[in-house]
């Protein structure tokens, strides 16, 4: 599947970006302020986060429950976009159920994605000592997500490469597997993930469900 920019002026949102001064999460704020989105960006520390039309910079600790859910209270959808290592997959999808906000996406791994039936990416024998912890957590992340029944949630797998490139608007979607180009090559760009996790919260299209995203 492939897809192009977009630029929605219609039924724009208010949505919560945690993590928003990351490599990632600085793309997805400044592609949802772009399309007109009401967007409140969290971080530890605000000053990193880029500045931008429709942006409020707030601080905010993904580790503090309470706090993460006073700060996505009252929004229509709540991105996380922090390393699995350094939160509480607990604590985060408990945030996100108390503050009763609208859809819940989780900027997901790779190393959870399916390499063959059943075979996950990061159980491989040439997957990167230095990224396994962090994959594993991740892994661990979505299989909690899929016991929630009260959680209305959307967890994007990027591809094996996650990079800084182009903003295109044109790459593939996929489900549970590793998407591989012609040249073998599994990887997209921060920016359009951005796009594609854009695309999901206007146009929901995996609600309670992964997808993933490559070229």
């Amino acid at each position: 599947m492939d897809t192009t920019l977009t630029d929605s002026t219609e039924n724009l949102m208010k949505i919560a970006v945690a993590g928003a001064s990351g490599r990632a999460g600085s793309r997805i704020t400044a592609e949802l302020a772009r399309r007109g989105h009401a967007v409140t960006a969290i971080a530890r520390d605000p000053d990193r986060i880029e500045r931008h039309a429709n942006v409020t910079p707030v601080k905010g600790d993904v580790l503090d429950q309470a706090g993460l859910t006073r700060l996505w209270s009252g929004h229509d959808a709540a991105v996380s976009s922090v390393h699995f290592t350094a939160s509480d997959p607990d604590k985060l999808i408990g945030a996100a159920r108390d503050s009763k906000v609208g859809r819940y996406l989780v900027v997901g791994g790779a190393g959870s994605l399916e390499v063959a039936p059943g075979v996950r990416l990061v159980t491989t024998s040439g997957f990167p000592a230095q990224y396994k912890a962090e994959a594993e957590k991740g892994a661990a992340f979505l299989d909690l997500l899929r016991q929630q029944q009260d959680l209305n949630w959307t967890f994007l797998s990027p591809s094996a490469l996650f990079i800084e490139g182009e903003r295109t608007g044109k790459f593939r979607l996929g489900t549970d597997q590793l998407l591989t180009g012609t040249d073998g090559k599994s990887w997209i760009s921060f920016e359009d993930f951005a796009v594609a996790l854009a695309d999901e919260i206007e146009r929901p299209a995996h609600l309670k469900a992964r997808f993933t995203v490559g070229y």
